[in-house]
């Protein structure tokens, strides 16, 4: 199994989970079945349907390929019938997360450079499917955006994008650049779990009246 294989499976099991903590976010203010079905396409699709259209990359991906849509449809409302027992299962989703964080960001980044574009949008392109549907699941959860917190979530997908382009430029084979940058990210994305690294956060509460 080659590199895109591995990281097109990786992708497979990070939209399945990606669904699932959007039903569970769902669940916690309480929506009916047709919501938690919503919000688990938007967390899992959200951010590559958000990146298609801001590059004009047509037709958007997971309409080539239905059965993305049954897959996290489905594993969103089966997450209602297993929820009770999800709380054991927190740390695989948080290696599930890492995963995901970091193959979203190297597929967007290749979207973008497959369709020509500039550096800057091809960094932006790769965060954008990283952690765009997460940021749309808190919105329409009515949560502040776990990456507006202090916790290092973003800044991994902007390190995955970056070391990914460093390493192309070097002329290194195109599977052991995306190996590095996948390791890299990942390893950092668990040390910011454990160590619990953040980022200095910003708070101001004068009044102007």
């Amino acid at each position: 199994m080659g590199v895109p294989s591995v990281l097109h499976t990786i992708y497979l099991i990070a939209i399945a989970a990606e669904a699932m903590s959007g039903a569970l976010a769902a669940g916690r203010r309480n929506l009916d079945v047709f919501g938690v079905a919503v919000i688990a396409f938007v967390t899992a699709l959200g951010g590559g349907t958000i990146r298609d259209l801001m590059l004009g990359h047509f037709p958007i991906g997971w309409t080539q390929h239905p059965e993305y849509v049954y897959l996290v449809v489905g594993c969103g409302l089966a997450t209602v019938a297993v929820a009770r027992f999800m709380h054991r299962l927190r740390l695989v989703f948080l290696v599930l997360d890492a995963m995901g964080l970091v193959a979203f960001s190297l597929i967007g980044c290749e979207v973008a450079l497959s369709m020509g574009y500039a550096t800057a949008i091809v960094v932006m392109a790769g965060m954008v499917t990283g952690i765009s549907g997460g940021i749309l699941r808190d919105v329409l959860c009515n949560r502040v955006p776990l990456v507006f917190r202090k916790e290092i979530y973003a800044s991994v997908s902007l390190v995955v994008c970056g070391l990914y382009l460093a390493l192309r430029q070097w002329g290194i084979d195109h599977d052991l650049v995306v190996l590095a940058a996948f390791a890299a990210g990942f390893a950092l994305r668990l040390l910011a779990i454990w160590r619990g690294w953040g980022l200095p956060t910003f708070s101001y509460q004068q009044r102007w009246d």
